[in-house]
């Protein structure tokens, strides 16, 4: 079974965004601001088939389960189904995507936007936080949208 290398590629992609989240400043001893992304000198990054295809299958899952969500309704269940399916796209994506370095940069951004929502969809930051977990994929991809050039996509309605 592969999933538990997917997990790994998964992780392995968002760790230089982790490290350099908690590394110290030089020599201001405070913290290091976040990652922001950004476009290609105004426009969208290009991207390939295995991101469309990945982002897109996530984008399905988002819609598929943030009805749910916003009614109170979703279970545990579907919860996890929903974790799954999207760490099962980003391990797609880390195995098969080739962007150049510039567009790859901005990717990680998202993705560990996208994985720190799925931690918490899938009860890791308690179960209160299942919910806010869904929201925060659904605004990742957003972001994703806004900052990618994937014809056709659609920003996912989100509460105000």
């Amino acid at each position: 079974m592969k999933s538990p290398l997917y997990l790994v590629l998964a992780a392995a992609l968002t760790l230089p965004v982790a490290t350099l989240a908690a590394s110290p400043a030089a020599h201001d001893h405070g913290a290091i601001a976040p990652q922001k992304i950004e476009l290609n000198a105004g426009r969208k990054w290009h991207i390939d088939a295995p991101l469309r295809q990945g982002m897109s299958a996530m984008h399905k899952a988002v819609s598929r389960t943030l009805p749910l969500v916003h009614a109170g309704k979703a279970q545990a269940a579907d919860y996890d189904t929903f974790g799954a399916e999207v760490s099962k796209q980003v391990a797609f994506i880390v195995e098969n995507c080739k962007l150049e370095p510039q567009a790859d940069a901005q990717l990680h951004i998202v993705i560990g936007e996208i994985l720190g929502g799925v931690d918490a969809a899938q009860g890791k930051e308690g179960e209160k936080a299942r919910a806010a977990g869904v929201v925060k994929v659904a605004q990742a991809l957003n972001t994703y949208g806004s900052h990618f050039n994937h014809s056709g996509w659609k920003a996912i309605a989100l509460p105000h």
